[in-house]
């Protein structure tokens, strides 16, 4: 079949809506219908570079073909279209959210609970399908590349079962594709892998659809100070909204006045989720922390920096600890239809994460509003949505 996708060419280029042919689903896939997508940061890092491995570090994974044409998108939402042979954990007409972890339950990491980790993610930015290496989807005679093997940018895609997760039918896709990564990462980092216990004082360094998560997971926590840190003004308004109870512009301000507000014991915890970490900006995420605190690395830092500022004798003298996240350490099966329980429960704040939607023609609108800090998280509305 043939559909409309967001593709990008190179490293610096606008998002370009093409038309791409898509295979039917063999053993072990679905075909999903995507109905929304959510404007993930992540995305944003193809465009700039970040995320995309330098042609030696291609050529060393064995990754041939290089890494452009790609399909964008890891969030998102949508409904079964078809499966392929052997396929029981869903059927056509199921809503289903994207995860771009995918979660075998076989591998080690599965079967001892850290779903995050599944061995399948090992190939997010290789062609071909976790199921088998060949490919569905095409750009011409192309074969592409699918973020995450998602690439929720597209009105179809055909994914592994491991993917995708059955959710309610009345539950509204738009909010669950925002569970599919960005919620629940910036939640676990609070929750599980900061493990903020209440009475805690939180530092959230960068409030974006991760940040303004971490914001909210720590006020359910029981965190008595969220200290969010962002230099747009909006973002430290919506972080007010969602449970932070300080805001400031920059580390820099927050650190005389977090040292007044603790008595110079610091916080319990930091989550750095700035739009991209440098490694000079672990010095003062670092400094943040008490003793025996601990700093929680969530955001994405380009992919070949190897030095990070930080003061190793107050790391050992102070018993610190800094730990490293992905999808906010949670396992995906449980935690996606967890999460989507608490927001039909009242107490997870999903709708007003949401500040404007797009149709697809309009994605490089969406990403120039998220770079100019214009939005918390922007949604693609498919046309059949």
């Amino acid at each position: 079949m043939k559909c409309n996708a967001g593709v990008m060419h190179g490293v610096g280029q606008d998002w370009t809506v093409e038309e791409i042919e898509v295979d039917d689903p063999r053993a072990g896939e679905v075909l999903v219908r995507w109905t929304h997508a959510g404007m993930c940061h992540s995305d944003e890092h193809v465009h700039t570079g970040d995320m995309v491995p330098s042609p030696e570090a291609l050529e060393m994974m064995g990754i041939e073909g290089g890494f452009f044409p790609i399909v964008g998108g890891h969030e998102g939402a949508g409904v079964v279209e078809a499966v392929g042979e052997g396929v029981t954990s869903v059927a056509p007409g199921d809503h289903v959210s994207a995860s771009f972890i995918p979660s075998c339950g076989q591998c080690r990491y599965c079967v001892t609970g850290r779903q995050n980790l599944c061995d399948q993610g090992a190939g997010a930015f290789v062609k071909g399908m976790i199921t088998d290496g060949t490919s569905r989807h095409r750009l011409g005679s192309d074969d592409l590349m699918l973020f995450a093997k998602l690439g929720t940018f597209a009105e179809y895609s055909c994914v592994a079962t491991s993917q995708v997760i059955k959710v309610d039918a009345d539950l509204p896709l738009d909010v669950v594709a925002l569970v599919s990564c960005g919620v629940a990462t910036g939640w676990g980092s609070a929750t599980r892998r900061a493990e903020v216990r209440p009475g805690d004082v939180v530092v959230v360094v960068g409030i974006g659809g991760i940040g303004i998560n971490a914001v909210q997971g720590a006020a359910m926590a029981g965190a008595k100070k969220v200290i969010a840190v962002d230099p747009v003004e909006f973002k430290r308004e919506k972080a007010m909204e969602f449970g932070a109870t300080d805001t400031f512009a920059s580390m820099e301000e927050a650190f005389p006045a977090v040292t007044e507000m603790t008595m110079g014991q610091m916080a319990d915890k930091v989550i750095m989720t700035p739009g991209v970490l440098y490694g000079e900006m672990m010095q003062l995420g670092t400094g943040l922390a008490g003793k025996g605190g601990t700093i929680v690395v969530t955001a994405i830092a380009p992919m070949e920096q190897t030095e990070s500022s930080v003061n190793l004798f107050e790391m050992a003298m102070w018993n610190k600890e800094i730990k490293g996240t992905i999808f906010g350490s949670l396992n995906p099966r449980h935690d996606i239809p967890n999460l989507l329980s608490m927001y039909t429960s009242g107490s997870l704040k999903l709708d007003e994460l949401i500040t404007n939607r797009y149709p697809l023609a309009d994605i490089n609108e969406g990403y120039r509003a998220m770079r100019d800090g214009e939005n918390i998280r922007g949604i693609i509305a498919h046309a059949d949505a």
